[in-house]
């Protein structure tokens, strides 16, 4: 039964709401983290933010991964997670030198802004792989900001053409500790890379609820 979580930051019951979950999806958003969580120069002015929900995932995937639950982070919940575990981001990715432009023209249809943008490159023997049976895939692409720096106890699981980081796992964690920085939910059922993120994700979610 999906059920959503309020963004209640400090009161919420943290180890009372993962005790009670099987598994926990950190979701993409249209708002971004506020960038004091990890050091980040003031953000731009028009820039959305949920500051509600920074303090509530910040708090809450850590100690989620920490207690076992599986936890799949999607978009802005791969920032969270990166941010949670000491990582820094890049606000405006496609500024870098470095960096391609990686968020969709706003103006353009749906099903072609959550269209297939660019490959990703699975690590070598990860999880990734052993998850998907392959090692690279084209996923879409809708995001401003990125990893900088990765956070402490995170391995890398998929970079972009452009080495951004595109998913990583928690090392060590007792149970699936995945992000990614695409949307696998979109058309899920149609691409066989996505299928597989979200049966390994509802395995480890099975295995808790029989725990």
């Amino acid at each position: 039964m999906p059920l959503p979580l309020p963004a209640l930051a400090e009161r919420l019951p943290v180890a009372e709401i993962i005790d009670s979950l099987d598994g926990l999806l950190v979701t993409g958003s249209l708002s971004n983290l506020e960038p004091h969580h990890y050091g980040g120069v003031p953000s731009r002015p028009g820039t959305r933010h949920d500051p509600e929900r920074d303090r509530t995932t910040l708090r809450l995937i850590p100690e989620a991964v920490a207690a076992g639950l599986p936890v799949f982070a999607i978009c802005r919940g791969l920032q969270e997670m990166n941010v949670a575990y000491g990582g820094s981001l890049h606000q405006h990715v496609h500024e870098q030198p470095a960096f391609r432009r990686h968020h969709a023209d706003e103006e353009r249809p749906i099903d072609e802004q959550y269209g297939p943008a660019h490959i990703v490159h699975f690590t070598p023997a990860g999880e990734l792989v052993r998850i998907t049976g392959v090692r690279e895939a084209r996923v879409n692409s809708l995001h401003y900001q990125g990893v900088e720096r990765l956070g402490a106890g995170l391995i890398v699981e998929a970079v972009a053409d452009d080495g951004l980081i595109e998913a990583f796992r928690v090392d060590g964690a007792a149970s699936f500790a995945l992000a990614v920085q695409w949307h696998p939910e979109w058309r899920m059922l149609k691409d066989p890379v996505s299928r597989a993120l979200f049966q390994s994700f509802g395995d480890a979610c099975l295995r808790r609820s029989k725990e």
